[in-house]
C-alpha cells in the first residue's frame, strides 16, 4: 500500500491475506490510530516520568503503574472537558501542556474558598483549551533516541559496596600527597 505523507511516498505492508477484506483507506486510518497509541504511550512513559519504575516489589510496581494510569486518565478527562467547552477535539490539545497547567494549580484548591473553585476550574479549562497543537497531518517521526547515553556502567551492586574501593583509592592518593 502506498501512502503520500507530506509529499513523501510511504509503502506500508500488512499481514492480511485477503487484500480486498480491508480497504487501503481503512488501513491508513488504522495506521493513524496506531500512531495515536504510540503518542499516548510516550505521554505515559516520558511525560509522566514513568520510563523508569521506582518500586521494587511486584505489588508496588503494579500500584505504581495503576497510579500513573489513573493520573493519565484524569488528565485526559480534564482535556476532554476543556476541548468540549472550546469546541475542539481532545487530540488537538497538548498532553504535556495540560499536565503543566494542572500542576500549576495543584496546590491552590486547598487554599481556595469553595465558592471560587468552580471559577478556578473554568479558568483551568480555558487555559488548557489554549494549549492547541499545530495541525500535523501524516506526521512521521523516526524511532531514535535523541540523547546519547552516558559512558558509565550500570549500578549493579549496592552504593555502599561500590563506594568502598573509591574511598580506599582516595585515601591512598591523599597519603601519597603527604
Amino acid at each position: 500500500m502506498l501512502c503520500i505523507v507530506n509529499r513523501i511516498c510511504l509503502k506500508r505492508s500488512s499481514s492480511l491475506l485477503d487484500a480486498k477484506a480491508v480497504s487501503k483507506r481503512d488501513l491508513n486510518d488504522l495506521y493513524c490510530w496506531r500512531w495515536q497509541v504510540e503518542v499516548d504511550l510516550r505521554s505515559i512513559k516520558i511525560g509522566m516520568q514513568m520510563d523508569v519504575l521506582r518500586c521494587q516489589s511486584p505489588d508496588m510496581v503494579r500500584k505504581e503503574i495503576a497510579a500513573h494510569l489513573l493520573v493519565y486518565n484524569l488528565v485526559r478527562v480534564v482535556m476532554a472537558q476543556a476541548a468540549h467547552h472550546s469546541l475542539l477535539h481532545p487530540r488537538q490539545l497538548s498532553f504535556t501542556g495540560a499536565m503543566r497547567m494542572l500542576r500549576t494549580f495543584e496546590e491552590s484548591p486547598s487554599q481556595c474558598p469553595r465558592r471560587q473553585l468552580e471559577h478556578r476550574y473554568a479558568a483551568i479549562l480555558r487555559g488548557i483549551a489554549k494549549l492547541k497543537l499545530s495541525h500535523r497531518p501524516g506526521r512521521v517521526e523516526p524511532r531514535v533516541k535523541k540523547r546519547r547515553p552516558k559512558n558509565y556502567p550500570l549500578m549493579t551492586k549496592p552504593r555502599n559496596v561500590l563506594r568502598k574501593p573509591l574511598i580506599k583509592q582516595h585515601v591512598s592518593i591523599e597519603e601519597r600527597l603527604k
